[in-house]
């Protein structure tokens, strides 16, 4: 038996340790690392636990990233609870094994903590390796904060792990800002948190002698579609019933909603904000204060689901805005960031398409201010106005030299 820990009604906690306590909570049974900045501190937290008696598992440590989540395939397929842990370049390096995780059906928790992709090279957060992984069949939960971090590493298990969805799932957070810095977290008792998770039940777990089962099977041509056609299918009819089941369940225990779309002020909002990670608090106190100082109706809208993306869900959000900035923290080379070209996928089937902006931000940690924010909202309520997009469809938003903007006049 592991020993408990004993935790009081609020801890101050950084992001890391919140992430590396839902891993002990959870009991994983094995957790395949190799360190990277800022993600280290999840899995090493995770070694001292278990040095210290309060798990019971397996801890590897091998040398990549791709190894780390190749050893967690190997571990889930043998039918354990797995997790890990990486960022930027060594969540590159695992792109490949994120495909196997997740075309094998195997419920692997990984917690990325963004953070930029080089080069140039740059340990601070933006949202490059999140945008890596959308297509790699992983459902992908965005928090917001630091408590976030926490309930979504919990209930990431509970996602995953459920028969009719078996898939892995991520775990984002925003590198230093959340990761490394510290907030009140009210976590659940160790016994409330393991309950409501329950003991792994593998789903054809490779040393079940029993019920053989095939891991690696070969298909080309005349199977590879069915296979990938079957995961797109399940991800997009499964994902979304289980992850609000899921939410409604956890709010019963903490008192915390969740939702798979978060709408802020957007009851009356003739402009709107989308954004993700840590940028969606920012903004939700810039929309307050530009209510109360010019009188326009902003709102926020932030993406919790990120994969599958939730179509219908912000379409019905969005349906009466008039003006929309998509805020992208990652470099598009070459076109429109990836958030605003899906949220654009969704608004044009509306009855009232919205003049849509697509701001690039925060590159390598770069800040955005409370009155940046304020500022965005006032170039959106120009174009709500006059009924039309004004100004370029992007803008790079407090990069230094001159202005740059492309796309549009």
């Amino acid at each position: 038996m592991t020993e408990k820990m004993e935790l009081k009604s609020v801890e101050v906690w950084d992001g890391n340790l919140a992430a590396a306590h839902s891993l002990r909570q959870a009991q994983v049974d094995v957790v395949s690392a190799y360190p990277i900045t800022p993600s280290t501190p999840i899995v090493e937290n995770y070694a001292k636990f278990l040095a210290n008696g309060y798990v019971e598992g397996e801890y590897m440590m091998v040398e990549s990233e791709h190894a780390a989540m190749s050893g967690c395939i190997g571990a889930s397929a043998a039918g354990g609870r797995v997790a890990t842990a990486t960022s930027s370049q060594g969540f590159a390096l695992m792109v490949e094994t994120l495909y196997q995780a997740s075309g094998m059906r195997l419920p692997i928790v990984l917690h990325v903590v963004n953070r930029a992709m080089a080069a140039p090279l740059n340990v601070n957060g933006d949202h490059s390796d999140m945008y890596l992984g959308r297509d790699s069949g992983w459902i992908q939960l965005d928090s917001f904060r630091q408590q976030e971090a926490y309930d979504l590493g919990l209930m990431a298990f509970k996602i995953g792990e459920d028969h009719g969805v078996r898939l892995p799932v991520m775990v984002h957070q925003d590198g230093f800002i959340s990761s490394h810095t510290a907030q009140n977290i009210f976590p659940l008792s160790d016994e409330v948190a393991y309950s409501f998770l329950g003991d792994h039940q593998p789903f054809n777990a490779m040393l079940d002698f029993e019920k053989p089962a095939t891991y690696g099977a070969q298909t080309e041509e005349n199977w590879h579609f069915e296979h990938k056609a079957q995961q797109h299918h399940d991800l997009m009819t499964k994902v979304f019933s289980k992850v609000e089941e899921v939410f409604a369940e956890y709010e019963k225990i903490s008192g915390r909603k969740y939702r798979i779309v978060e709408d802020f002020m957007m009851e009356d909002a003739e402009v709107a904000i989308i954004a993700m990670g840590t940028t969606v608090n920012s903004a939700r106190l810039a929309a307050k204060i530009i209510r109360e100082k010019e009188g326009i109706k902003a709102g926020v809208v932030g993406i919790r689901l990120l994969r599958p993306f939730p179509f219908e869900q912000i379409k019905e959000v969005l349906k009466d805005v008039k003006a929309i900035g998509t805020l992208d923290r990652s470099s598009p080379n070459g076109t429109v960031g990836m958030l605003h070209n899906e949220i654009s996928g969704v608004v044009i089937e509306n009855e009232k398409v919205p003049a849509m902006k697509n701001y690039i931000y925060g590159l390598g940690g770069r800040d955005i201010t409370i009155q940046m924010l304020q500022d965005i909202f006032k170039e959106l309520d120009v174009s709500a106005k006059a009924g039309k997009r004004v100004g370029p469809i992007q803008k790079f938003i407090n990069v230094r030299g001159p202005e740059l903007s492309f796309l549009g006049k």
